[in-house]
């Protein structure tokens, strides 16, 4: 009887400490198993978020699954549509100054996780960065000695408008910057010998790993491969999607690319 009594009152006490402590703690954890997506732009846009519509930008959702998602921001008659990543317990950030023509369109995206650092890059890759008055290479590049602070970085490339983008590098993350830069205007009137911007971008295709670059019927990883493509080929650039590029190969397919293995 006694030993009953014991073990009814080791539950009660169990019990208790799972009320006191035991809901915070759920909650805490059901809270860092979310991922948040704030989305800025220049001019105010008009925001989709895997084909709904969700409102217009500044625009913030802390409530969201990690995952990808498809984004698209419509200004008008300027849109930009793009990939982006979430990751558990941190918030992405997407930025975007919305122009007429691809060329003269330019916005970062920024993803945290778990690691140390900083890594960038650029569309066109190469260009040069630099942070409190020290040049640290070109794009793609990863600063991996870079304490916990808030940043300012300058990313240049000769014939586009130079971008600075502010960042805080909180302590054992690391930070992936995705930079688009815009190209830059030139009056054409100083000069008749100053070509004009042509409608039509080339990318080169850059080394990779496989020795070939897949193209596929979708902006991401998962999608279907249409064709192979070899480094120092040429393809024609139809639209930019954050870190992935729609291309049209000399074969006339039409598909997308990682933007990390092309620079114009």
């Amino acid at each position: 009887m006694k030993k009953k009594i014991f073990i009814f009152l080791l539950f009660l006490s169990v019990l208790a400490l799972i009320f006191r402590f035991g809901v915070p703690l759920i909650a805490s954890i059901w809270e860092n198993s979310k991922s948040g997506l704030q989305i800025s732009s220049t001019p105010e846009a008009d925001v989709f978020i895997d084909g709904k519509e969700m409102g217009r930008t500044p625009y913030e959702n802390k409530d969201l699954k990690a995952g990808e998602y498809q984004i698209k921001l419509k200004a008008g008659e300027n849109l930009w549509q793009g990939i982006i990543q979430t990751t558990q317990g941190t918030v992405s950030l997407l930025n975007r100054e919305l122009r007429a023509g691809v060329a003269s369109s330019s916005g970062e995206v920024m993803i945290l996780k778990k690691g140390r650092g900083i890594f960038i890059t650029s569309t066109p890759a190469g260009a040069e960065v630099e942070t409190k008055g020290k040049v640290y290479g070109k794009t793609p590049l990863l600063i991996s000695d870079l304490s916990s602070d808030e940043y300012v970085f300058l990313l240049s490339y000769p014939g586009y408008t130079k971008r600075q983008i502010r960042a805080v590098l909180p302590s054992g993350m690391l930070l992936t910057i995705n930079s688009d830069l815009a190209v830059a205007e030139v009056d054409l009137g100083v000069s008749s010998n100053i070509p004009k911007i042509t409608t039509e971008i080339k990318l080169t295709v850059k080394k990779t790993p496989t020795g070939f670059l897949r193209v596929r019927d979708k902006p991401s990883t998962a999608g279907k491969e249409l064709a192979r493509v070899s480094p120092g080929d040429n393809l024609i650039l139809l639209e930019e999607l954050g870190s992935w590029n729609k291309v049209r190969t000399k074969g006339g397919i039409e598909g997308y690319v990682s933007g990390v293995y092309v620079t114009r």
